[in-house]
C-alpha cells in the first residue's frame, strides 16, 4: 500500500522548500519497479498533480507504455549520443512532480557529471522527484551484490545521495522456490531501506533538537574471520554509529586450526576494524558463537554484524549455520547478515 504523498506544490520562488525524494529500489532486473514508479506517477496525475517524466530507460516495457501515454514527457536531451536530462527545460516548466526512471546513468557531457546531480538540482528547485535504482548501483552495495551475481556494474549513487530520501520502497517480488542469492539480495535491500528510513529520522530530530525518550545506548558488534566481508561491515557499522554517535567494537574468535593465510587475512581485517575506530578483541574459545554471545551481552551490545558464506555444506543443514544459531542465541539484540 503506497505511503502518504505530498498533494501540494512546491513554489520556485527563492526560499521555497526543498523538493521531494522518493525512489523505488529494485534488487533483481524484473521484479517490476518501473512499473510500481510510473502507476504511481499515473495515480499523482489522477488526484491532480502537475507530472512530468524527466527520463525513461532505454528500453520501456510493454506494460508502462500506456501508462506513459496520459504522461508529460519531457524530452531528454541527446548529448554525443547520450540521453541527459533537460534540467533547464523542467525547471523552466516547474512540475510538482518529475519522475526519473533509472538514477544511476553518467552524463559525461552534460550539465553534471551525473544524472543523480541532476535531481538534486530539480531537488533544491523545490521539485519533487520519483526515481528508480536498482540494489547494485548504489555505490556501497555494489561490490557485494557483484560477489552474489557476478554481474559488474560501472554507474552508481553515492549513499550519502540515497540516505537523502524522504520515502523508500522496496519492490519485492516472490522469493519461494528462488535461489538463494534472490534471497540474500532481498535481505540487503530491506536492512538498506531500513537504514534510509533510520537515517532519515535521525536528521528530523537533529533539526528539530529532538532527543527520544528512553532511547537506549546503541553499541554494535562487528564479528570478524578471514572470509568474512569485513571491509563492507566495518564501514556499515561505522556510518550507523556516526548517526547513533555510538561505539563500535570488533571481535575476532581464534580457532586453532586456522591456515597461515587466513591468519595473514585476519590480521588485515583487524588493522581495518582499528583503522576505523573500533575496540578490537580477540577471543579464545571452542563454540565461536557461544563466546560472541557472552561478550556481546556483557558489553552491553545491541546490534551484531556477521558475515554469511552462501555456501552450505552437508553440517550446516543438519545442525543449522552458525549465523542461525547466533541469531537463536542474541535474544535482545538485532543480528545484520552480510552474504559473501
Amino acid at each position: 500500500m503506497p505511503g502518504p504523498e505530498p498533494t501540494q506544490p512546491n513554489p520556485a520562488a527563492p526560499g521555497s522548500t526543498r523538493g521531494r525524494l522518493k525512489v523505488f529500489l529494485g534488487y533483481a532486473s524484473g521484479v517490476g519497479k518501473s512499473f510500481r514508479m510510473f502507476d504511481e506517477a499515473r495515480r499523482r496525475k489522477e488526484r491532480g498533480q502537475d507530472v512530468v517524466v524527466g527520463a525513461l530507460q532505454p528500453q520501456v516495457p510493454l506494460e508502462i507504455e500506456p501508462i506513459l501515454s496520459s504522461l508529460e514527457i519531457v524530452p531528454t536531451v541527446d548529448i554525443q549520443g547520450v540521453p541527459v536530462i533537460d534540467v533547464a527545460a523542467i525547471l523552466q516548466r516547474h512540475p510538482q512532480v518529475c519522475v526519473v526512471d533509472g538514477l544511476a546513468y553518467d552524463n559525461p557531457w552534460g550539465r553534471h557529471t551525473h544524472r543523480w546531480q541532476d535531481v538534486e538540482e530539480l531537488l533544491a528547485n523545490g521539485i519533487n522527484v520519483i526515481g528508480s535504482v536498482n540494489l547494485q548501483h548504489i555505490d556501497d552495495q555494489r561490490e557485494a551484490v557483484e560477489k552474489l551475481t557476478g554481474r559488474p556494474v560501472s554507474e552508481t549513487i553515492p549513499r550519502d545521495f540515497l540516505n537523502t530520501a524522504d520515502e523508500i520502497v522496496v519492490v519485492d517480488a516472490p522469493t519461494e522456490g528462488a535461489p538463494p542469492e534472490l534471497s540474500a539480495l532481498r535481505e540487503m535491500a530491506l536492512v538498506l531501506s531500513a537504514d534510509v528510513i533510520d537515517a532519515g529520522l535521525q536528521r528530523y530530530l537533529q533539526s528539530h533538537d529532538i532527543e527520544p525518550a528512553g532511547r537506549t545506548r546503541e553499541r554494535f558488534l562487528v564479528c570478524l574471520t578471514a572470509r568474512a566481508n569485513a571491509d563492507r561491515m566495518i564501514a556499515s557499522a561505522r556510518q550507523s554509529a556516526a548517526r547513533f554517535h555510538c561505539d563500535v567494537l570488533a571481535v575476532y574468535v581464534r580457532r586453532p586450526n586456522s591456515s597461515a593465510a587466513d591468519q595473514r587475512e585476519m590480521e588485515e581485517n583487524l588493522a581495518r576494524a582499528r583503522e576505523a575506530g573500533a575496540r578490537v578483541d580477540v577471543l579464545e574459545a571452542d563454540d565461536p558463537v557461544e563466546s560472541i554471545v557472552q561478550y556481546a551481552r556483557s558489553h552491553g551490545v545491541t546490534q551484531i554484524f556477521v558475515g554469511h558464506s552462501m555456501k552450505n555444506d552437508w553440517r550446516a543443514r543438519l545442525w543449522g549455520t552458525p549465523v542461525s544459531r547466533l541469531i537463536r542465541a542474541a535474544e535482545g539484540m538485532d543480528v545484520r547478515v552480510f552474504p559473501h
